[in-house]
């Protein structure tokens, strides 16, 4: 059988399933040299490729779209369905070198249904920045997808009623490092009671994916102290990423 006839029906299997996303292993990174193994190409059999990759984003970004829908039409906490004024799903670049986790949204959250808006959401973005990213080029979320009434802590019932919602969202997102920001979004990401302080300065695992951990935009604004520490941890994250760490202007 011809490279081009395999990745035809290669490409009818992938519409006929509705494939939704493909895990990231040797088998699935979208080179299409695995693609297709033949080492000469027509141009028809690579643009084929072409379409084949883009179909998969596609998929990806579609099926990222279905689970938000879902996650909007979640009422497993009957105070937060109640009081909320819209879930917070998420935002950013698909398959990003970094994302960024929080803890819960706010009241600028959820008025306007996107993670790390207002004050916090304003230092974030100079975090990002000062990291050599922008912030389009991370992908940004929180835990829980609904505002607690008055901005509480969330309960174990709420964390433990999102995270399936979360762990399916970063399957999807397929970010290569995770950033947690606050105690809250640590302990709840990597299921620990360890502190905020025992967390910082390590290289943690999340089913395979690097996680590091640092202080909450809304706790440097309040303690700005500290945010001599969270630069800190965020130069351990680049010099674990093996990224340049930019020099501060």
């Amino acid at each position: 059988m011809t490279s081009r006839r395999q990745l035809q029906q290669r490409l009818e299997s992938l519409k006929a399933a509705g494939v939704e996303f493909l895990r990231r292993t040797s088998a699935t990174t979208l080179d299409p040299e695995v693609l297709m193994p033949q080492s000469k190409a027509t141009v028809a059999e690579t643009a084929l490729v072409q379409e084949v990759i883009a179909i998969v984003g596609d998929a990806q970004r579609l099926a990222l779209e279905v689970l938000a829908s879902e996650v909007a039409a979640c009422s497993k906490c009957p105070e937060l369905y109640a009081t909320r004024t819209q879930t917070v799903f998420g935002v950013g670049k698909l398959n990003p070198e970094l994302c960024f986790v929080g803890e819960a949204p706010g009241a600028d959250e959820d008025a306007q249904g996107e993670p790390f808006v207002g004050r916090s959401g304003k230092l974030l973005t100079d975090i990002i920045n000062a990291c050599g990213f922008q912030r389009s080029e991370v992908y940004i979320c929180n835990t829980l997808k609904c505002r607690p009434p008055n901005n509480a802590t969330p309960s174990l019932t709420q964390c433990a009623n999102c995270r399936p919602w979360f762990e399916r969202q970063l399957e999807l997102v397929k970010p290569k490092w995770i950033c947690c920001l606050g105690a809250v979004a640590s302990k709840n990401v990597l299921g620990t009671e360890v502190s905020i302080g025992k967390l910082r300065g390590k290289v943690h695992d999340l089913g395979g994916i690097p996680v590091v951990c640092t202080y909450h935009p809304a706790y440097l604004l309040r303690n700005p102290a500290a945010k001599g520490d969270c630069w800190n941890d965020m130069k351990f994250l680049l010099t674990k990423m093996g990224r340049p760490i930019p020099v501060k202007k």
